[in-house]
């Protein structure tokens, strides 16, 4: 009797043994996984610090355009205020035009002096008006 417990002492000690060795494969491979998961969390991290910066830098340049165009923006809404104060110019010399003919029109030559004035006034302003644009031109 003595026997059979030495031997089912043996076959629970090899069947321990067998345990252990399997548990053991078990834990490298285990241990093997982690480490593949552990590079490559190292890798999407590196991949993701490298993503940041390309969005920082893509970010900075976004802003340094909406700056630019801003800038381009209201350079050009001066323009078109000069253009519009140029046309209104041109309407008040038109119809100042206008004015000095019916005036000739109807006053004839009584009034020669008075249009001869405002013709020259007239002709100074479109010479400034020429003078101005001359100007806005060589910028």
């Amino acid at each position: 009797m003595v026997i059979i417990l030495y031997l089912a002492v043996a076959v629970i000690a090899v069947a321990f043994a067998v345990l252990v060795y399997f548990l053991a494969k078990t834990l490298q491979s285990a241990q093997k996984t982690m480490d593949d998961v552990a590079s490559t969390l190292e890798d999407v991290q590196d991949q993701m610090k490298g993503l940041n910066e390309e969005t920082t830098e893509l970010l900075h340049r976004t802003n340094l355009l909406a700056r630019d165009i801003q800038q381009k923006s209201q350079s050009l809404s001066s323009i078109f205020n000069a253009v519009e104060n140029f046309g209104e110019s041109l309407n008040s010399v038109n119809a100042s035009v206008k004015k000095v003919a019916t005036s000739i029109e109807n006053g004839g030559e009584e009034n020669a002096g008075k249009v001869a004035n405002a013709l020259q006034w007239g002709r100074a302003a479109i010479d400034l008006i020429h003078r101005w644009k001359d100007k806005r031109a060589d910028k």
